[in-house]
């Protein structure tokens, strides 16, 4: 099976430069070659070097974020080792150099034995800790062969994926023998992780980590601050579309437009999920006629905004900042079949979320906002446009849902702590 795997890695080198190269350039960002095949400069390695290291891999931008709360409880149990992140993409990697408990920041090998035995041996981790369903069999197989013992936390199987594990389920059974541990957020998750061939002694139900994010609620003081630097008008009422696809910007402009058209006194901030589509959002807002400013030019901009206008985002990590002066919000990835974006993140800051039908990958949390009303769920741009005007209109209903939603999270935490149990254990095990 791992003789097939790697002559198909190997057919598919041309393939994985040419891409990887592709996005480099389109996305004006370093390609980091050396780095995914394996080769670390050394004076980077100075920080790790000699220490007892926990080597923690969170793929993109949501999972760097989820993770956050293991990792400061990481530095707590573990005060004297050192922590090495690793991320595949370029914004999940721009949002984990941020983070004071990563000691180093490093993107993740691909999967060929040469690149993962290298940087195994030059992290020398002790354990190694793999946030959510990332399954790659040869970083796997030469950490158990190297004694190195693999958990995967807050993992997850969606409905979408099972299907397609449990069809190559003789390809996954062995790699799955190589985890130590299976960390999964529900009893459903747990069932199918064994159906597709973890032994079931190894699977533990820990809960989502996503629930154990920080409260980020602001005073009006801090809020009005907060909007000050943003140059938004204090008086207007402020809707964030957050973590938007290609075909939901349409949508919130076309929304945002008609609550403009009915006089609310309102303003828009716009994300994209992928700060590199700023480009394309701002033809979207062109074509619609909305006056806006992307925010890495925000400095050159003197006067407040107007209502009716719009700051358009083409950075990383300021995305809970923005929610924390928000009056609602909506969460992207929702209104088109990509699976939805974390709503949880809104919530921690106290305020009301809107999302769309589309929630595949967050299937527990999304029944859990509607059952506990911090949010609505829409079916479309129509629904998208009743909702925020009812919303906006309504002080109170805003206060009273941005409450349970903060509730909710309160209720449902404790993740971190159940995680941190299972990886003490395999630490001590392996002293």
């Amino acid at each position: 099976m791992y003789i097939l795997y790697n002559i198909i890695l190997w057919l598919a080198l041309p393939f994985v430069i040419g891409y990887h190269l592709y996005r480099s350039v389109s996305r004006g960002r370093r390609s980091a070659f050396a780095e995914r095949f394996g080769l670390l400069a050394t004076d980077r390695l100075s920080a790790v070097v000699g220490k007892e290291t926990i080597w923690v891999h969170a793929v993109s931008v949501g999972e760097t974020i989820a993770v956050k709360p293991l990792l400061k409880a990481l530095k707590e149990t573990f005060p004297d080792w050192k922590i090495v992140l690793s991320n595949v993409t370029e914004t999940g990697r721009s949002i984990g150099e941020k983070l004071a408990e990563a000691d180093l920041c490093i993107y993740f090998p691909f999967d060929y034995p040469f690149a993962v035995k290298g940087l195994l041996e030059k992290v020398n981790p002790s354990i190694l800790i793999v946030m959510e369903t990332e399954i790659w069999p040869n970083f796997l197989r030469i950490a158990r062969r190297m004694g190195i013992p693999a958990v995967m936390v807050n993992g997850r199987i969606s409905d979408r994926s099972f299907g397609r594990y449990l069809k190559f389920k003789r390809f996954f059974r062995p790699v799955l023998a190589n985890f130590t541990a299976f960390c999964m957020q529900t009893g459903e998750d747990a069932r199918r992780i064994a159906a597709i061939g973890a032994e079931p002694d190894r699977v533990h139900v820990t809960k989502n980590l996503k629930y154990d994010l920080p409260m980020a609620s602001s005073s009006p003081e801090q809020r009005g601050e907060l909007r000050k630097s943003y140059r938004i008008p204090g008086g207007a009422l402020v809707f964030t579309a957050g973590s938007t696809h290609a075909g939901e910007e349409e949508i919130v402009v076309a929304a945002y437009k008609s609550l403009l058209s009915q006089g609310r006194d309102c303003f828009m901030i716009l994300a994209p999920r992928h700060p590199e589509r700023a480009g394309q959002v701002a033809e979207i807002l062109k074509k619609a006629g909305v006056s806006f400013t992307i925010r890495s030019g925000l400095d050159a901009r003197s006067e407040e905004f107007a209502p009716g206008e719009v700051l358009l985002v083409d950075t990383v990590g300021e995305l809970t900042r923005l929610y924390s002066f928000s009056d609602v919000v909506f969460v992207g990835g929702s209104l088109v079949p990509t699976g939805g974006h974390n709503v949880l993140e809104p919530a921690a800051c106290g305020v009301p979320v809107i999302f769309g039908p589309h929630m595949g990958n967050f299937r527990e949390i999304a029944a859990l906002f509607l059952k506990w009303g911090g949010g609505v769920q829409v079916k479309n741009g129509e629904e998208l446009e009743v909702y925020l005007q009812a919303l906006l209109a309504d002080d109170e209903r805003r206060a009273a849902m941005g409450k349970n939603g903060a509730r909710l999270l309160l209720d449902n935490s404790g993740s971190t702590a159940r995680h941190i149990e299972v990886i003490r254990k395999l630490v001590r095990s392996e002293e």
